[in-house]
């Protein structure tokens, strides 16, 4: 049986950030980086506020976890071309927000971006992808390595992509509903709405609970549905849009298609009417001038 889920969404906005529920952020993080995670504390920056622009297309929350490490979980509804520059910008921000001028370097923690898309963004096949910053020689073709000294300094298990931002995409329109494992089935549950009795993820047993609609306020319900129908009329009139510039793509194509097809018409006139000329023994310069044809074209008749 369906259960009557609260999307995430809905959920990092107005549910998740209280303490008692960290447990499901902990539950998805953990699955999705492949470690325990234990969330410290749920902060503001402004580089994560809402703005009017966003409404109800974006949704974000900014964690900290146990080990002073920042993690940004943004869910991205609609469909935004320069949604890279985005990830890059809200990375650079915590960055300057969270460390104070005149403070040593090495106090920079690191920054995650766990970005979930309901669009395709970018272009590949797959649904999950994790990118690091890694260093590789020109000529030698050898991975850059911290030095003896820096591993005393940093951690004997640390590397430079350790240090910088990781991202992580997930395009959940692209799943294909097949749960072959548990971060597949914290997907599942973003792309339905759904948690079958069957799942095993971190995480995902509380979220039942705690996500159930029925649970909410008959106001908070009354918001919720709202929020939903907002989201679908604004796919619709991101479809209606998409649609349209298809449609005018292919007037503007048919347009060019009946001018070129009346030009080619013209032309094959005008040569059949020179050559009746030619027949007729008028010079060149006259089937030049009555055909508007010119004189190489002319001669190739001949």
């Amino acid at each position: 049986m369906k259960n009557d889920l609260i999307r995430f969404d809905w959920a990092m906005k107005r549910l998740l950030r209280n303490k008692a529920d960290h447990i499901v952020l902990e539950g998805f993080l953990s699955e999705l980086m492949q470690e325990d995670i234990t969330i410290d504390s749920i902060l503001e920056s402004e580089g994560n506020q809402e703005t009017a622009s966003d409404k109800f297309n974006r949704v974000d929350i900014l964690v900290k976890n146990q080990k002073g490490e920042y993690v940004i979980i943004e869910v991205q509804n609609q469909l935004e071309y320069n949604y890279f520059q985005r990830m890059l910008y809200g990375t650079s921000k915590v960055l300057t927000e969270y460390i104070s001028v005149g403070e040593p370097y090495h106090h920079v923690k690191k920054i995650y971006s766990v970005n979930i898309v309901y669009f395709d963004l970018g272009q590949g096949a797959d649904y999950i992808y994790h990118g690091k910053t890694n260093f590789k020689g020109i000529h030698q073709n050898d991975g850059l390595e911290l030095s003896g000294k820096q591993k005393v300094f940093l951690g004997e298990d640390k590397t430079p992509s350790d240090l910088f931002p990781e991202y992580y995409i997930i395009k959940v329109n692209q799943f294909d509903d097949i749960a072959r494992n548990t971060l597949d089935e914290w997907i599942y549950y973003f792309k339905n709405n759904e948690i079958k009795d069957n799942f095993k993820a971190k995480g995902l047993e509380q979220a039942k609970e705690i996500l159930k609609v029925d649970k909410m306020s008959k106001s908070e319900q009354v918001s919720y549905k709202k929020h939903i129908v907002n989201l679908m009329e604004e796919a619709s009139r991101e479809r209606t849009l998409e649609m349209e510039a298809i449609l005018k793509e292919r007037e503007i194509g048919e347009k060019k298609g009946k001018e070129i097809g009346k030009e080619e018409g013209k032309k094959e006139q005008a040569i059949e009417t020179a050559k009746n000329l030619i027949q007729m023994g008028l010079s060149l310069e006259q089937v030049v001038k009555a055909t508007g044809l010119s004189i190489l074209e002319v001669e190739k008749l001949k």
